[in-house]
């Protein structure tokens, strides 16, 4: 469910800040703190959410080392703010242990790898700045790094699917309050998280049941269905996915037309028709010059036609035309594996692509996807 890059873009640092949303359905604040803007959860909040949106995190972390002397005289939930910044910033240059040694440095009595809900992060520890407010300041998204690092850290996936299955839990108890909408927001992010680890293990029944489970309290989810139809064809389900992707063109009619565009794509791959794919495919890149599933999953079809020299045209000419969304992961080992399919002086060709890429890509780029 959750593919990869979820935790990308702004996405992950607008999870990072949630303590403002948290803050602001609350009680008046004293004169003190004010949580009325970005600046009031933390100095410079601007300048990094810029920093995170051109994908330069090497120059947070830099950014977060210069303001640390800062740090020591800021309220509370300041020093939270930024050790999501921080943690965020690390997870994406893949610096896990450095990550974990960042969630223990927080200038707190707080043993974080031990208890997130200790009473040391709560505002009412706090009352003279925090007065009549009541709640943790641990950042979601900081839950739920460390519900990731024993799997990134030493390879320990039961202890993550533990952690993420508590923080599942964590986010179903808070639903029904006045921030319902945001804790649904946030099951549906950890769901899929776990969808994503049962998923490469082919744990296909668990997926289902999860997303099952989130479809019951909203069912005409487009994509929530289309990812329910992804399992189903995993499965060799296609009666079952035909009937999911029909629900989801029903209920998209004249909106999302590229979901629904993909969706009818894979019902063709899944038979074989990779012409009717490629022509799917065609409409939506029409439509949306940067879809890069679209444009990836071109070039497969390609491939799977015989047409190896087409599909290496499509995701070249992608790189050149939309690097901001082709200089994608997925996209550069397709890439990479047709040049090993065509072309005898392939390494020397994949160490150009990579010099390329290392001038246009941002920093949490994974260079070791063109396998040289």
């Amino acid at each position: 469910m959750a593919e990869e890059g979820e935790l990308g873009e702004t996405l992950a640092m607008a999870e990072a800040l949630s303590i403002q949303e948290q803050a602001s359905i609350s009680y008046p604040l004293s004169p003190a703190v004010f949580f009325t803007s970005a600046s009031d959860l933390c100095f410079d909040l601007d300048s990094f959410d810029e920093l995170a949106a051109r994908g330069q995190w090497r120059t947070v972390l830099d950014k977060i080392e210069s303001l640390r002397p800062n740090l020591p005289s800021a309220p509370p939930h300041q020093r939270f703010v930024f050790l999501a910044i921080a943690v965020l910033a690390l997870f994406k240059l893949r610096r896990y242990a450095d990550a974990a040694r960042e969630l223990q440095s927080i200038d707190l009595d707080l043993d974080l790898d031990l208890d997130l809900d200790s009473s040391v992060a709560n505002f009412e520890s706090y009352p003279e700045i925090y007065p009549n407010r009541s709640g943790s300041m641990i950042p979601f998204c900081l839950r739920f790094f460390h519900a990731e690092l024993p799997l990134r850290l030493n390879g320990d996936r039961s202890e993550t699917l533990d952690r993420l299955y508590a923080l599942l839990d964590l986010a179903r108890r808070k639903l029904g309050g006045r921030s319902d909408r945001l804790w649904r927001r946030r099951e549906a992010f950890v769901v899929g998280s776990l969808c994503r680890h049962h998923f490469s293990k082919g744990e296909f029944d668990l997926c289902l049941l999860l997303i099952r489970d989130l479809l019951s309290k909203n069912p005409r989810n487009p994509i929530l269905l289309s990812r329910l139809g992804y399992v189903q064809l995993q499965i060799g389900d296609l009666d079952g996915a035909n009937s999911t992707f029909d629900r989801v063109e029903m209920i998209c009619e004249d909106r999302e037309l590229n979901l629904v565009g993909r969706n009818r794509a894979l019902r063709m791959i899944a038979g074989k028709d990779y012409r009717g794919a490629l022509r799917e495919y065609e409409a939506c890149i029409e439509r949306d010059a940067g879809d890069v599933v679209a444009i990836n999953n071109k070039a497969l079809c390609l491939m799977y036609s015989r047409d190896l020299s087409d599909s290496i045209k499509v995701l070249e000419g992608a790189l050149e035309r939309v690097p901001t969304a082709a200089v994608n992961e997925t996209a550069v080992v397709n890439l990479c594996s047709m040049y090993e399919l065509a072309f005898a002086n392939h390494v020397e060709i994949k160490k150009n692509l990579n010099s390329w890429i290392a001038r246009v890509a941002p920093d949490d780029f994974d260079s070791s996807c063109t396998r040289i």
